[in-house]
């Protein structure tokens, strides 16, 4: 990565006679060229009165005040392209039957072995806070009443890409999810984490990760087995009003099956097909099943409080994170630019229905999920800007009434794979 220079270099005003005739775009070559840069860096050190910076100043020096040469656009494209799919061939890899195509690796840990459903003691878990998947367990997480029993350490997207931790603990007044330190290991980075475990581990490190704080070993870091988990056993003893809740009835796991093989290929994996895609066909193919999906969905939600009818299960919890970030991150940065989730009347209610929760509300931090999005993946967004957040993501617009609740009376129709 190239490090530009940021000490401010100043010009002679721009009233001041130059000493040599302006460059016409033609580059100087040789004795001339050499003696007008030696030059602009002397009378730039006396003059404060025009800041400038030494990458402009050396444009202004090759090609003048017009715009840059065609031959050098031309080179900076071709590199940048380059560069470009070198990283998002790592960050992102291709699938081998459709190239160019966003291929996400399966878990390295993809099961909680079934010793720990007996015995679900020592475990902490690892999460952050711009990631979905994460945001699902966290979800659970607090629904079921496990704050206390199953602690966390939030680590933060740092500046190469990877999950760190803060040295300092933000203040939190109260609200444990922030990016905090490292509270199972004291571990700087998710890395060193997975890297305890017998045996090492030179795999991709991702969060949420499932650990086992007495065999420092790794217990699972597959969001949908994590989540399966949490709702099934009693951790710590914790027997309290949330404990009791069962987010996958047995009576409905069949519905909540059928509805995750829909929503996570073309939903919760659909944005990042759509955002990491490396050529205009995987692009077409992903935002369009993308959003043949999510009209499905508004459909069937005109009639149905949630998926599955009345209750909230497994299958609403891995929607809604996948939707709360929507017009905040994919929408723009994923080009998901077809509809905005705010166009979708019984998707964006659905959406405020899931986010009333007091549970789930606590959950979301709208600021991480930006930074996380915007500021870290560099690839798709290398300026670093920050768009501002829409206003219908905001806490006062998800918290206006959206009235779901009059379909809760309303008879429901279980989506059949026909309709997939």
């Amino acid at each position: 990565m190239i490090h530009m220079m940021s000490t401010p270099v100043t010009l002679l005003p721009s009233s001041t006679p130059p000493q040599h005739r302006p460059l016409s775009g033609v580059p100087v070559r040789g004795t001339t060229n050499r003696r007008r840069f030696s030059t602009l860096i002397a009378l730039s050190s006396s003059s404060k009165d025009i800041p400038e910076d030494l990458l402009t100043a050396a444009g202004r020096l090759v090609w003048g005040r017009g715009l840059p040469p065609q031959t050098l656009v031309s080179a900076v494209r071709v590199g940048w392209s380059a560069a470009w799919h070198l990283m998002m061939r790592q960050l992102a890899p291709s699938s081998s039957s459709a190239p160019g195509s966003y291929d996400r690796p399966a878990s390295a840990f993809p099961s909680v072995p079934h010793h720990y459903k007996r015995n679900p003691s020592h475990l902490h878990l690892y999460v952050a806070l711009p990631c979905p998947w994460a945001h699902r367990v966290l979800v659970v997480r607090a629904l079921k009443g496990l704050t206390s029993a199953l602690p966390v350490s939030v680590a933060a997207p740092g500046f190469d890409g990877s999950w760190r931790f803060p040295v300092i603990e933000k203040s939190t007044s109260g609200d444990e999810l922030n990016p905090s330190p490292d509270r199972a290991n004291g571990c700087s980075t998710l890395r060193e984490v997975y890297s305890l475990r017998r045996g090492g581990y030179d795999g991709r490190s991702t969060v949420p990760m499932l650990w086992d704080s007495e065999k420092k070993e790794v217990v699972c870091n597959e969001s949908y087995s994590i989540i399966e988990f949490l709702n099934s056993v009693d951790i710590g003893g914790n027997i309290n009003r949330s404990s009791q809740l069962n987010l996958c009835p047995p009576g409905l796991k069949k519905q909540i099956d059928e509805w995750n093989r829909v929503i996570y290929p073309n939903i919760n994996n659909g944005v990042y097909k759509c955002g990491f895609a490396q050529s205009q066909e995987a692009y077409d193919n992903a935002v369009n099943d993308l959003f043949n999906t999510l009209d499905k969905i508004e459909s069937h939600l005109s009639t149905s409080r949630f998926l599955c009818g009345d209750v909230l299960t497994l299958a609403d919890v891995c929607l809604f994170t996948t939707l709360i970030r929507f017009d905040l991150a994919y929408n723009v940065l994923f080009k998901c630019t077809k509809k905005k989730l705010v166009e979708y009347s019984n998707l964006y209610g659905y959406t405020c229905d899931i986010y009333q929760i007091p549970e789930v509300a606590r959950t979301c931090n709208f600021e991480a999920i930006m930074d996380g999005y915007f500021c870290t993946l560099f690839p798709l967004n290398p300026g670093g800007i920050r768009p501002v957040m829409p206003s219908a993501c905001s806490h006062d617009f998800l918290s206006k009434t959206h009235d779901r609740q009059v379909l809760s009376s309303r008879i429901k129709q279980p989506l059949t794979m026909s309709e997939s």
